[in-house]
């Protein structure tokens, strides 16, 4: 497994991590037993980092892995978690006196003194241009209750409002072969201020695994299903926000595409995002053992060609840019 520093953390971490969101709610259910095989087989594979957050399942990804983490001593993961989204979505909710609340409640789900890095979940555009929030920031860190801070972003120009200031350590955002805004001015930005970058929805919902046709379904508590119009938070978290016909069809290409590196369709999505120059680690999800070892593996791929990212960026500009471009 490759690895990179993660930013401003100083942090190695692996070039493939987990998110867990999966492993909390709104993917369909994942039990005990399964969640935990899931972390154990990414650790086995070479992940050294997990990403959740504290609304996952209302902490329940947290604590999944918190029990592993205690039961694996000495296991040299890196463990990014979310605060944010537990009160309404106002500015004026993003204080100190919040903050503490927050992170409390995550360093015990995760059973640990210090949090290793704790990024605000998708605020308000306001946030991230406050200077009291990264003062309480900061207080944090020097109160040792995290080690470092970041953030994770809807937007293009909130990326970059947050790694102009000298204490983000990470942002994570969207980017796949659906989603390329970033590559226009984040991961430059990003590359320049030592900012970690965390890619999520890499895959865009599953789309970019190349298995789902027009007629595929969802589990009614799957967001796949009952936020495709945004209803429940940002659409660009669903499909990467793409509409999921289009993107079978762009996905069926990018398919075709793939079938010449000699990976999977899902491991070629997934390596030509890490292997993007200013990325520190992608952190796709995985709802059985076997997706979780797949992922893994695209973070040992051979390098892929420029031929292979001006096919990339041919689908997106035909499929999508006018569309996402602007939006996100």
């Amino acid at each position: 497994m490759d690895t990179r520093t993660l930013g401003r953390t100083g942090r190695t971490v692996s070039a493939i991590g987990l998110g867990t969101w999966q492993l909390g709610a709104d993917w369909g259910d994942v039990d005990d037993t399964a969640a935990r095989d899931i972390l154990d087989t990414a650790v086995s594979s070479g992940v050294t980092l997990f990403d959740t957050a504290d609304v996952y399942g209302d902490g329940r990804s947290e604590k999944f892995i918190g029990s592993y983490l205690a039961d694996n001593p000495g296991h040299g993961i890196t463990v990014a978690t979310k605060m944010g989204r537990r009160d309404a979505q106002d500015p004026a909710n993003f204080t100190l006196a919040r903050f503490r609340e927050w992170t409390d409640r995550s360093r015990l789900n995760l059973g640990v003194d210090t949090l290793d890095l704790v990024q605000l979940h998708c605020p308000p555009t306001a946030v991230f241009s406050t200077d009291a929030v990264y003062d309480a920031l900061d207080t944090l860190v020097q109160n040792d209750a995290i080690a470092a801070y970041g953030v994770s972003v809807e937007t293009a120009d909130e990326a970059l409002a947050a790694i102009a200031r000298p204490g983000t350590a990470t942002v994570q955002i969207i980017l796949n072969a659906f989603r390329l805004k970033p590559l226009d001015e984040v991961l430059p930005a990003a590359k320049a201020a030592g900012v970690g970058i965390i890619a999520r929805v890499p895959l865009a919902s599953g789309l970019l695994s190349g298995k789902y046709t027009t007629e595929t379904t969802f589990a009614e508590n799957d967001h796949r299903n009952y936020n495709r119009d945004g209803s429940a938070f940002d659409v660009g978290e669903t499909f990467s926000g793409v509409d999921f016909d289009r993107g079978v069809a762009a996905a069926q290409e990018f398919a075709r595409l793939a079938a010449g590196t000699g990976l999977s369709t899902s491991q070629a999505a997934l390596a030509w995002v890490a292997q993007l120059d200013g990325v520190s680690t992608v952190i796709p999800g995985a709802r059985s053992v076997e997706q979780a070892r797949s992922n893994a593996a695209a973070g040992e791929a051979a390098p892929l060609s420029d031929g292979f990212t001006a096919a990339v960026k041919e689908i997106y500009d035909r499929y999508f840019r006018e569309a996402v471009h602007p939006r996100w």
